[in-house]
């Protein structure tokens, strides 16, 4: 398979609508895939998602459920429409001479539309009072690094309904931060939530006292922080500096709360989780070990909140977990980093204190 061109997805529709970014960046997503003489291409599905498949070149027979037969020809005005089998009551297609399609997930194209379409809603708006000391929704939105698509498809903005997404963008502000300027302070009381828009920052955390703090993490565009504090309601557990000039977008506590924490942090009665986890989901204890070693439920897997961002890697995205702690603080907190990473979760009402 070779890669495609931009110029070539740029004459397809709906994807000639994208902005030159969002272009460009699924350009380098996409492929195109030869198929031989008398093969149906919609029958060679290498994906268990729904696609949009584009004739490219050669010529495709179509059957529909009526008897009527068209023949598509790459180039023609109808191939720069997809190719779809729940359209017009398409039964079959068969390859009339050696063809090239091009396939595209389906949900990957929806996610880029609809932030697009977002950005161009909100274009008129930014030279509004609301935006004097920001750069404007659309032009955050139309960042392709910050907001890449498998960022999109997985983590906080693929959960979050759109609504809220325009509305967050609404209430952000963008702030230029210069290398070596401390954004969090370790102890100090959450008060924004980060996204970086471009830059690197650093995370680190003083373990014992007078010892030179650890650097824990390496932060870049797109990446987020500050949420921990925010969810849980407790002091910053980590500092966070800039290694880097860069600009960062921010939202303040009570936004955050009301247009992330509140629609992402799904919780779950002791009863439905325990008929979870009877079905195949996995408690996931975020205390800390010796907490842990003193009490657990049966097979829970022990990930201390502390850990959750360098030692997700080990849990399996496949899986549903519900994560619980004590109170449910520290289990809120793991949930929205672990959502944030693209996995499945839900948190145990009043964490363990409520039931045993």
């Amino acid at each position: 398979m070779a890669s495609v061109e931009t110029s070539l997805i740029a004459q397809l529709e709906p994807i000639s609508t994208l902005s030159a970014g969002r272009l460009k960046e699924l350009a380098g997503l996409c492929f195109v895939e030869k198929v031989s003489k008398d093969i149906d291409p919609l029958r060679m599905n290498i994906t268990k998602s729904a696609q949009s498949i584009y004739l490219i070149q050669g010529e495709l027979g179509l059957q529909f459920a009526d008897g009527t037969k068209k023949v598509m020809r790459g180039g023609g005005e109808a191939a720069k429409h997809p190719i779809d089998a729940n359209r017009n009551g398409l039964q079959n297609t068969i390859a009339l001479t050696d063809i090239e399609i091009i396939r595209i997930d389906l949900d990957l194209l929806d996610i880029m539309m609809t932030w697009d379409q977002l950005a161009d809603f909100e274009k008129p708006l930014e030279k509004t009072e609301q935006y004097a000391q920001g750069r404007g929704a659309s032009a955050w939105m139309n960042n392709t690094g910050a907001f890449s698509a498998s960022k999109l498809q997985s983590g906080v903005f693929s959960r979050l309904p759109t609504a809220n997404i325009d509305e967050m963008f609404r209430r952000m502000t963008s702030v230029n931060v210069k290398a070596g300027q401390v954004i969090i302070k370790q102890g100090a009381e959450g008060d924004y939530y980060y996204l970086i828009e471009s830059g690197i920052a650093v995370v680190s955390r003083i373990i014992e006292a007078g010892q030179p703090p650890l650097v824990l993490a390496q932060l870049e565009s797109g990446d987020t922080f500050g949420e921990e504090a925010l969810v849980s309601e407790n002091k910053r557990n980590a500092s966070i500096t800039m290694n880097t000039d860069g600009v960062l977008l921010r939202l303040n506590k009570k936004d955050f709360v009301e247009l992330l924490k509140a629609p992402l942090i799904n919780q779950i009665s002791l009863q439905d989780a325990t008929s979870q986890v009877a079905n195949g989901a996995i408690w996931l204890d975020v205390r800390l070990s010796s907490e842990f070693d003193f009490y657990h439920q049966s097979n829970a897997v022990n990930l201390p909140l502390n850990l959750i961002r360098t030692e997700a890697y080990k849990l399996d995205r496949h899986k549903q977990y519900i994560v619980y702690c004590h109170s449910g603080r520290r289990s809120s907190a793991a949930a929205f980093i672990l959502i944030n990473l693209g996995f499945n979760v839900m948190v145990l009402q009043d964490g363990i204190k409520g039931h045993f």
